[in-house]
């Protein structure tokens, strides 16, 4: 499956929407509650950063945003947070975003790039950020509550991007 990645455009929220809501109900890699439309698109569009789609036959299947991880003195560095349909899960969507994501860091300057909670017991993400070079640098112990009532970790990960910051 190969995905076209671009920028969000307004016709993209139905598609988005329903991708936040989706993964949201699931409960199993954000600790958020399920938003309405509103509250959805203050979250994924309202931040500071970009928002990207990926697309496969017209359809959109996955979605990231981009930007700052913090703001003034921590703009240095970036974050990203992403969203995958479960219908295209496991196909190379999420490994597409993440690419796409890394390139759009390097060449907006940032120093690094840091994810602040990755679910521990999100297997497939852990997996593919180190394939793309993050590494685990800390983790919350039972920071995360899972739907089924269970306890998991929140990984903090980070990727260099080459301007040697020390840790």
């Amino acid at each position: 499956m190969s995905a076209t990645i671009w920028p969000f455009v307004a016709d993209d929220w139905p598609a988005v929407a329903a991708i936040i809501d989706e993964v949201l109900t699931a409960g199993e890699t954000y600790a958020m509650p399920v938003l309405d439309d509103a509250a959805a698109r203050n979250f994924w569009l309202d931040q500071p950063g970009v928002v990207a789609v990926a697309e496969v036959d017209g359809v959109v299947v996955g979605t990231a945003k981009m930007g700052p991880n913090r703001p003034a003195q921590g703009s240095h560095v970036g974050t990203a947070s992403f969203m995958v349909g479960s219908a295209a899960r496991g196909r190379g969507i999420g490994r597409a975003l993440g690419e796409h994501v890394v390139a759009w860091h390097r060449a907006e300057g940032f120093a690094g790039i840091q994810f602040n909670a990755v679910v521990a017991t999100n297997m497939a993400a852990v997996a593919l950020w180190r394939s793309l070079g993050f590494e685990v640098i800390g983790t919350v112990p039972g920071a995360f509550r899972r739907p089924d009532g269970s306890f998991a970790g929140l990984h903090v990960m980070y990727l260099d991007l080459g301007a040697g910051l020390s840790r």
